[in-house]
């Protein structure tokens, strides 16, 4: 069956549209929808080896240098391997660098006693 009448004064009696571009995928007149980046997270390792590092020069001295050095390390490899999603590697350093001092010190003092 044909439709009546004279075509709609939008379209050519080709079928194509006049003035205005043809809809796209998303529907007429819109751009296609736009995504946000990923939001980025702070690593929870790097946040404990902070603390744990603080923690070890007042509260827990040689448990805590050894916590801050161990998540420090695996808080550092996961921040790596996240390409950009997880945050946190300064505080995984000071962490790092906390424990490492306390560490050494310890083992100097350790040292000089024996």
């Amino acid at each position: 069956m044909t439709p009546q009448g004279p075509p709609p004064p939008h379209m050519q009696p080709t079928g194509q549209y006049v003035g205005a571009p043809p809809p796209g995928p998303y529907g007429y007149g819109y751009p296609p929808p736009m995504y946000a980046p990923p939001a980025t997270t702070t690593s929870t390792t790097a946040i404990v080896s902070l603390v744990c590092g603080v923690v070890g020069w007042t509260v827990v001295p040689f448990i805590g240098a050894l916590i801050a050095v161990i998540t420090g390390h695996i808080a550092r490899g996961e921040i790596r391997r996240s390409a950009g999603r997880v945050t946190g590697g300064g505080m995984a350093t000071a962490g790092l660098v906390l424990g490492y001092i306390q560490i050494v010190g310890i083992v100097l003092l350790i040292a000089v006693i024996i």
